[in-house]
């Protein structure tokens, strides 16, 4: 996607080095950071700097290729997979890049592997482009069925970022919407705030904005009353993991947009990239281990001030203890279907597997 008309991947290589978008300072500052050895990777995607399901996975990849070309030995590729895996327990993508980048290495000699690793993690960035592309595609479709039925723009309403910041490019749940602006379909875009880190008031709805998508900012309670007056057509979200029963693990208050969709008859899809998919669980809310960050998150926040500055803020009283666990997990019940760079499913076992049926479940 374009910032200021220069095209942007979220991860990319040059000279000779791997750079990322600092995401901790957007909307209101736009930082190029370069990543050069296994410690930075890993707290890149710890801290967050980069986040998102599909980029924490290729952000993993160009770890271990950059530390494969520091050490190739086979102690130095058991110890990277184990550091950067620590990093967040509950995307499913990080754990996949890394053993696909075992699976490619490991057999390899020593010598061997730096190049190796370097073209299977460019690679995995490229097929994580095409991914989310077709998944607009698929989802595009949903959109002209909703807008063939209505008079004006099809409103949807999205949580968190599931955009291109949060994958290599084009995004998951943002997908669609790009398609369809191409297509010359109008589209609205009710934006969560999605506390407690307001991925969607600071990421979404500045890609939003760069991509002159017609968007307004709601806070997180605000959902459900738009659906309860019809303005919400669809909701898309992402996610982080999904199991193979359909149960999908996002971003928390996804449950919450899910049960009030239901209840008004809002159709709730879910964008869903393969590589998400845990083909080894199927009790979502049971097997999922839901990461708990820091209370900060919840008792501060993060903007600008008169002057400019990006600061912090406390908004809780001192002392007040704070719980911050960051995804929950929304039963296959509640979600309409599945939109995957196949097509679109059901999110039931057999759609899954009839979608997917090299996965062996």
């Amino acid at each position: 996607m374009k910032i200021n008309d220069i095209p942007y991947r979220s991860i990319w290589v040059e000279e000779g080095e791997v750079r990322i978008i600092d995401q901790r300072w957007l909307p209101h500052e736009f930082r190029i950071v370069s990543l050069a050895e296994r410690g930075e990777f890993a707290t890149a995607i710890r801290d967050m700097w980069v986040r998102g399901a599909p980029l924490i996975g290729a952000t993993a990849a160009w770890g271990v290729a950059v530390q494969m070309a520091a050490d190739p030995s086979d102690a130095s590729l058991a110890e990277t997979w184990e550091v950067l895996h620590a990093t967040r327990p509950t995307a499913i993508n990080l754990r996949w890049a890394l053993d696909e980048m075992r699976r490619v290495l490991a057999p390899l000699p020593p010598a061997e592997r730096a190049a190796a690793a370097a073209a299977r993690a460019a690679a995995i960035c490229d097929e994580d482009v095409e991914i989310n592309r077709r998944i607009g595609v698929a989802g595009l479709e949903v959109i002209r069925g909703i807008a063939a039925r209505k008079a004006g723009p099809v409103n949807i309403l999205t949580h968190c970022n599931a955009g291109w910041l949060a994958t290599v490019d084009w995004g998951t749940a943002t997908s669609p919407i790009y398609h369809a602006i191409e297509a010359g379909i109008g589209v609205h875009v009710f934006v969560d705030e999605t506390r407690p880190r307001n991925q969607g008031a600071l990421l979404t709805a500045w890609e939003m904005a760069s991509h002159g998508v017609s968007h307004e900012l709601i806070v997180d309670n605000a959902g459900g009353h738009l659906m309860q007056h019809g303005e919400v057509d669809l909701v898309i979200v992402g996610t982080d993991r999904t199991t193979a029963n359909g149960d999908v693990c996002n971003k928390i208050g996804t449950y919450l947009k899910a049960l009030a969709a239901k209840a008004n008859g809002v159709p709730f899809y879910v964008a869903l990239p393969s590589p998400t998919i845990d083909w080894t669980v199927r009790d979502g809310l049971a097997e999922i281990p839901i990461e708990e960050r820091s209370g900060a998150e919840v008792t501060h926040v993060q903007g600008k001030d008169g002057s400019g500055r990006v600061i912090s803020v406390q908004i809780s009283p001192d002392g007040t203890p704070a719980r911050n666990p960051a995804f929950d997990v929304t039963p296959a019940s509640l979600v309409t279907g599945l939109i995957t760079e196949r097509g679109v499913c059901a999110a039931e076992p057999g759609a899954m597997r009839a979608m997917f049926p090299e996965a062996g479940v």
